[in-house]
């Protein structure tokens, strides 16, 4: 085993199209885990007969004392991606809200 592989800790792969996204989970020398986040991205050049494939690669390094603040940005971003609404100061995004609890409601709407 080489010292590559020994700060693999744990490996995650989710394939998108043309891209591949490998979230693994390192250890450095002094012993804390961290999460490097990389995007693969297939790259086809060259003639139709004789095709050039290389991977384009883009890595993103997370340490445990950042971990809050980047599940709260994703949240936020991913709650704006999903709803289209961008939250202001006054407003909060669904992942800070307060769970609601379910109201039994009964409308008798009559015409």
């Amino acid at each position: 085993m080489t010292n590559a592989d020994k700060e693999l800790v744990f490996s995650e792969s989710v394939k998108a199209g043309k891209r591949i996204y490998y979230f693994d989970v390192k250890q450095s020398r002094n012993g804390d885990r961290y999460v490097a986040i990389t995007e693969s991205k297939k790259i086809v050049s060259g003639p139709e007969d004789n095709p050039q494939i290389s991977y384009e690669k883009h890595k993103v390094f997370l340490y445990k004392e950042d971990f809050e603040k980047f599940i709260n940005a994703l949240n936020k971003a991913i709650d704006v991606a999903t709803t289209g609404v961008t939250p202001t100061e006054d407003t909060e995004t669904a992942a800070e809200a307060a769970p609601v609890e379910p109201v039994d409601t009964n409308i008798d709407i009559q015409f």
